[in-house]
């Protein structure tokens, strides 16, 4: 599985809210990351919807966590952002393959799937998010 742009760039979004504890800008998280603004706030605009970010408009508004960082597993970023996660598509669809009545492939890697989103879902947002200290030495070497 490789994950989209747009997946990794939630995934940085969520870990740069919850160092801040606060609100941020896109404008910031952007550029903090090297990344197009442009396509943050689409990312950002995905992740309001989702519940995982407050947006607030209007001076001194931006964007914030709608939920503590221990309450957010990866897994459920990880799927709403990337849909469908099947390996190839006969994990989900019936009839798709000449072989599939006797194929042992389909269950191996139906098993791969569920073992690696159960693995996901144990890691929270609280555990990958990366210390002040650590975002201040990137923000210092980016400016």
């Amino acid at each position: 599985m490789r994950l989209t742009t747009h997946t990794d760039f939630a995934l940085r979004t969520l870990m740069y809210l919850a160092t801040q504890g606060g609100r941020a800008t896109a404008g910031q998280v952007a550029q903090l990351y090297g990344i197009s603004t442009h396509h943050l706030g689409k990312v950002v605009n995905n992740l309001a919807r989702l519940g995982y970010v407050r947006s607030v408009r209007g001076i001194g508004g931006g964007i914030e966590l709608a939920r503590e960082p221990r309450e957010v597993r990866l897994g459920d970023v990880i799927e709403a952002f990337e849909g469908n996660m099947h390996l190839l598509d006969c994990v989900a669809t019936d009839n798709v393959c000449a072989i599939e009545s006797f194929c042992k492939l389909k269950g191996v890697l139906a098993e791969a799937e569920r073992l690696q989103l159960d693995y996901f879902n144990q890691i929270t947002l609280a555990d990958v998010a990366p210390t002040r200290r650590q975002l201040a030495r990137l923000d210092a070497s980016s400016a």
